[in-house]
């Protein structure tokens, strides 16, 4: 992959990475297109990495269907995927880890412990692969997007972050591989996630400004859910991950399931 970069660098074109672990939805299809849009040539990577899911996760279950990833790639017309084996990107005896410290440790950080140091290993290590001039995450991941953009930040990496918004489906629910995993009555019971989100940012329209207030109006719509089991619910800021701020962010086990979501309460929720 190194060299087809260096290649394309010499020629002078400018090189979008959209990161992915594969299970391709419109939500991943959004990030290439905004790359292409940005840049001569768009590379999509999927490799689900190993280091980022912790005892007892799910990566053994991950969903994977690299037929329908690659035909979905073709028809919109990549310049390249990189597929990297797992013992090319952690040969054996790789013992280095990247660690972005205060961002990484709450919420998510907290809840998945190590999660956010294979995050910023593996993306450390795709960005020394492909060499991208701008790299593409989306907004459902929102304290992923913020570590990688303070990885790059705190150790001068010459990649440009740009942040694509959720897409959502018509009821609200954002769009993640993990959707594939509920059933029908489940599938029902995670639109809680957004319309939960959607009433904290109604409130906050209405004039609400106090966080205690706005978590519990989170809340109380998650816990009306027979099916839903809060992990955490905040408005947080959308740099530190810590509150106060306006970013509301919820994590949500919805039977076995378990989907994350968040929103800027200074906006209109969308739909």
């Amino acid at each position: 992959m190194l060299e087809a970069s260096r290649q394309w660098r010499r020629e002078g074109l400018t090189i979008g990475l959209v990161p992915t672990m594969g299970a391709l939805h419109a939500g991943h299809l959004s990030l290439t297109a905004e790359a292409r849009r940005e840049n001569a040539i768009v590379v999509v990577s999927v490799f689900v990495n190993p280091i980022q899911f912790g005892p007892g996760e799910d990566f053994e279950r991950y969903p994977r269907d690299p037929a329908r990833d690659a035909e979905q790639l073709r028809l919109i017309g990549i310049d390249a995927v990189y597929r990297p084996a797992v013992d090319v990107m952690y040969p054996p005896g790789s013992s280095t880890r990247v660690h972005v410290a205060g961002v990484s440790e709450p919420l998510e950080g907290a809840a998945r412990p190590g999660h956010f140091d294979g995050v910023a290993t593996v993306v450390t290590k795709l960005f020394a692969a492909v060499e991208p001039d701008r790299a593409y995450f989306g907004q459902k991941d929102a304290q992923q997007a913020a570590v990688v953009k303070r990885l790059v930040r705190d150790l001068d990496l010459p990649v440009e972050i740009r942040v694509g918004p959720t897409v959502r489906e018509a009821d609200g629910l954002a769009l993640s591989s993990r959707n594939a995993y509920l059933s029908p009555e489940e599938r029902q019971a995670a639109a809680s996630l957004s319309s939960a989100l959607r009433s904290a940012a109604d409130a906050f329209a209405a004039g609400e400004r106090s966080p205690q207030q706005l978590r519990k109006t989170i809340w109380t719509r998650l816990e009306a859910e027979p099916l839903a089991r809060v992990e955490y619910a905040e408005v947080v800021d959308p740099e530190t991950f810590r509150s106060p701020g306006l970013l509301a962010v919820v994590a949500v086990r919805i039977g076995a399931t378990r989907l994350i979501d968040n929103h800027d309460l200074s906006k209109e929720f969308p739909g």
